[in-house]
């Protein structure tokens, strides 16, 4: 029913043929394919990964149709196109060029026959909620606009990206909590924007993490399989305020705080029939390329348990 897969970042240093091989050899469904644009400058971690060039797939018809039939050969399925930068950022012209490569990833996903670009909604960090929708209002009804004339899904995760002090004191996204979700639904009421729900992001700021699949059900677009260790010992010393990796991690499924049986269970009492794609970012995983793959192998052979 459901369609296991994994986030192609962690595999940066391979190419797109060895990531589909990776995935077919191993058993999974499907991979989300990063596709981060050619000039990127972003250093971060996990950005900046690109198996999927977006803009030569509109320019190389010959390239667009290798990568199709070659997920085909193998029976692995592309989950969506991801790309994860701040598309409201206060720097206009970085602005400007991330949304202009989101509507590329969209197009670029409709002519190879797929569903789902997966990004952020971006945030400025210095502004508050309010006048942060009040930008996402201006905005994102033109990347909605592109998504609905190419009927490609926009999944968007909910990670605040706050984390450390770069990105203090508000974050680099503003779609984190089903407040905040309804009332981007409300300003874009568009079903081709939705969720690409990440339960990792309830965790360490003290949510229920199946809820919002019972809620936004027709929302869910796709799923992100992270888990995060909240270390109850060092929130006692330095409190919620404190950024966020002060007191959790993001960890491997089962090595957590998720209750992942609860999970899946309310995915499967909505019914959802998507893809269900890994999300290794767990630095006790990060040693070497052999710490990398067993990473996604050890998600994988736990998660098995609730997928059949």
């Amino acid at each position: 029913m459901l369609k296991l897969g994994f986030v192609s970042a962690i595999l940066a240093d391979f190419g797109y043929e060895h990531v589909i091989d990776f995935a077919a050899n191993h058993g999974f469904s499907c991979v989300e394919m990063m596709c981060w644009p050619s000039d990127n400058a972003d250093a971060r971690r996990y950005a900046g990964v690109t198996h999927i060039n977006a803009e030569r797939v509109l320019t190389d018809s010959a390239y667009a149709q290798n990568l199709v039939y070659y997920a085909k050969e193998k029976g692995i399925t592309i989950s969506g196109l991801g790309y994860y930068p701040n598309p409201m950022d206060p720097d206009a012209e970085k602005a400007v060029f991330y949304r202009e490569h989101i509507k590329t990833l969209i197009k670029a996903a409709a002519k190879l026959g797929l569903q789902n670009v997966n990004t952020f909604i971006g945030r400025d960090p210095s502004k508050n909620v309010t006048e942060n929708l009040k930008l996402f209002g201006e905005v994102w009804p033109e990347i909605v606009k592109v998504a609905e004339e190419h009927n490609v899904k926009i999944g968007i995760e909910n990670c605040p990206m706050f984390f450390t002090n770069d990105e203090w004191p508000g974050g680099k996204n503003l779609a984190t909590t089903p407040a905040i979700w309804d009332r981007m639904f409300e300003i874009i009421p568009s079903p081709i924007l939705g969720l690409n729900y990440d339960p990792s992001h309830m965790i360490w700021q003290m949510m229920d993490e199946a809820k919002p699949i019972y809620d936004y059900k027709d929302r869910l677009h796709h799923i992100h399989l992270k888990d995060a260790k909240v270390y109850k010992d060092k929130l006692d010393r330095v409190g919620i305020m404190a950024n966020p990796l002060e007191y959790h991690s993001p960890k491997l499924p089962g090595l957590g705080d998720v209750n992942w049986r609860k999970f899946f269970a309310a995915l499967t009492d909505v019914r959802y029939r998507g893809p269900v794609c890994i999300e290794v970012e767990d630095k006790a995983y990060e040693g070497s390329i052999e710490d990398v793959k067993s990473a996604i192998l050890t998600s994988r052979n736990y998660l098995r348990q609730f997928l059949g």
